[in-house]
């Protein structure tokens, strides 16, 4: 893939020798990711978990299971975001989209850009007929960057999912077809 490029960001896919940027990303957002990336939170909580995470996503990258994308400032080269593509069903094609932002580029139209145009090559690249969100109904930034980006609410599913605490939470389900 090539990457793709806005402002003075990049979006990349995420490379084998990169473990340790990855980790410093979640690291840095630790906090604030538990209770949406529950997941990724639990499998990256020292450098080592991260890498053996990361063996794992090269496992799934390759077979086309999950992709990984990294937003990079391209200034500093600083990993900044994620936008990662999960849940992924070809016989549909459809797949989920998970993203973040690191706390200290929020608020600046960063991830709702760089997801736009990702799902742009997305459907170009991979011809998706249906992308999703999964949100909390208590994450307005994500859902406002979901809408942004033409996404419209399906339903909301309760106790669909399971923080890093442990709480059983309602999820929204946002949906886009093409």
């Amino acid at each position: 893939m090539t990457e793709i490029s806005f402002r003075d960001f990049k979006i990349v896919l995420l490379e084998t020798n990169q473990w340790e940027a990855f980790y410093q990303l979640i690291e840095n957002n630790r906090q604030r990711l538990k209770t949406f990336f529950a997941g990724t939170v639990a499998k990256t909580k020292s450098l080592d978990a991260a890498k053996q995470y990361g063996a794992q996503m090269e496992k799934d990258i390759s077979g086309k299971h999950y992709f990984p994308f990294i937003i990079l400032d391209k200034v500093t080269n600083e990993f900044i975001g994620l936008i990662d593509v999960k849940n992924i069903n070809w016989s549909i094609p459809k797949a989920e989209l998970g993203y973040f932002i690191d706390h200290k580029y929020e608020g600046q139209g960063i991830i709702s850009e760089g997801l736009g145009l990702l799902i742009n090559y997305l459907v170009k690249t991979y011809h998706f007929k249906k992308l999703l969100c999964r949100v909390n109904s208590s994450n307005h930034g994500s859902i406002s960057v979901a809408l942004k980006n033409g996404f419209i609410l399906e339903g909301t599913v309760r106790r669909d999912y399971k923080t890093t605490d442990g709480e059983l939470i309602d999820l929204s389900y946002y949906g886009r077809i093409f």
